[in-house]
């Protein structure tokens, strides 16, 4: 079943130039903040050294995820990830994946989805438009997010 997943509608292509999107994984784990400009076919994500993206906590599995690109069905040059618990070849993750406050074994990311891999360990998926139509061309502060803790701002309300 995990398989099919996989290869529904999956279209590995290299990234065109009239693609006008870039999508970014932010991850919050053990070691801190990392972000990720995904624009390979797919990414292993968990807790060993040789994932695509390492998720540094006792509470992930080896192989926790993997990111799978597929092609937008509507004939454009777009193109979105799908995430899938565990390795893609059928074992999933020992905790699972929780998708914006709901366990799931796969999910088509969407801006600003959550995705948590286990205690304090999370990833935030941006899909961000890219006015310039050049990927190459992108500036820093594009990726400059922030992410807030709710409970931080408690001390500035009265």
């Amino acid at each position: 079943m995990i398989n099919s997943i996989f290869t529904e509608d999956i279209n590995i292509f290299s990234m065109a130039t009239e693609n006008n999107h870039n999508h970014l994984l932010i991850v919050e784990d053990d070691q801190g903040r990392k972000e990720f400009t995904l624009i390979h076919p797919t990414y292993s994500l968990g807790r060993d050294r040789h994932n695509d993206i390492r998720l540094i906590s006792q509470f992930v599995s080896r192989r926790h995820a993997t990111l799978v690109r597929c092609a937008r069905l509507d004939d454009s040059q777009n193109y979105y990830y799908r995430i899938v618990d565990g390795d893609g070849k059928g074992k999933n993750s020992v905790n699972g994946l929780m998708i914006n406050g709901r366990k799931m074994t796969t999910h088509d990311l969407q801006n600003e989805d959550e995705v948590v891999f286990g205690p304090q360990v999370r990833a935030i998926y941006y899909l961000l438009k890219n006015d310039t139509g050049s990927i190459g061309n992108t500036d820093s502060s594009e990726y400059d997010i922030t992410l807030i803790n709710p409970g931080m701002t408690e001390e500035f309300e009265d």
